[in-house]
């Protein structure tokens, strides 16, 4: 596999190494010990991690629970998720956050997002991967195996169609997501079945960057994770 170097500079808080292979739990279940977010939105409820937005409660501009201690590069992650059906969320990677220009909050995260939602119906599904705080929009999505060449995305096969993601995913229920970004090559795994393959292009491609969970600016919503955890891969495999 080629490997490209980062074009973003990107910000990167205090590390924790990871031993490569080992899998490291993201969330003790008792606190948000390690995260960084609105109080007012994020909590702990009966040992999950709980993020909602309320009338009363809104998020000025989308807002994220960011890893305080963590930057990633080539890694795997799995978390179980649910949320509902009136706003969408997201899993930030290899993302920067934001604080220079005044951003509309402290918790601003802009990179690749595996997008998170409550349905079923194809394109607009969990596992697609959005440009949040960029220009490319959704760059890729869900069912395609695709590559990023000259300014556009060229799909090359498909993985599922909607009827298969129909069966897959449990609405209204847990949902595991899986992450596996290795170079410049990115999967995302819906509950066991590879639903996306991607490879972006040398010059746009992100190699490194912050993991942070999104709650969305809109319409009232919750969303909760449990089961975070990560593996770096080995560079010499």
């Amino acid at each position: 596999m080629i490997r490209f170097g980062l074009v973003l500079s990107l910000t990167l808080m205090a590390t924790t190494p990871l031993t490569a292979g080992e899998w490291r739990s993201l969330f003790n279940g008792r606190d948000l010990s390690g995260w960084d977010g609105d109080e007012r939105l994020w909590s702990v409820k009966e040992g999950v991690i709980h993020g909602e937005t309320t009338p009363e409660l809104k998020a000025e501009g989308n807002t994220f629970l960011i890893r305080k201690d963590l930057a990633l590069k080539d890694f795997e992650l799995k978390a179980t998720y649910r949320c509902s059906s009136t706003n969408n969320s997201g899993i930030q990677y290899r993302s920067r956050h934001i604080t220079d220009n005044k951003p509309r909050n402290p918790w601003v995260v802009r990179g690749y997002q595996h997008e998170l939602r409550n349905e079923s119906a194809l394109p607009n599904v969990s596992g697609f991967i959005y440009d949040e705080g960029g220009k490319r929009g959704r760059i890729c999505l869900v069912g395609e195996q695709a590559v990023w060449v000259d300014g556009a995305k060229k799909v090359t096969g498909q993985l599922i169609d909607a009827e298969g993601f129909a069966k897959l995913f449990k609405l209204d229920d847990w949902n595991e997501v899986r992450i596996v970004a290795d170079g410049d090559h990115v999967q995302h795994f819906m509950n066991g079945t590879l639903t996306l393959d991607f490879t972006d292009a040398p010059d746009l491609a992100l190699r490194e960057g912050i993991l942070a969970l999104q709650l969305h600016a809109g319409a009232p919503m919750w969303v909760e994770f449990k089961d975070v955890s990560v593996r770096e891969l080995d560079a010499d495999r």
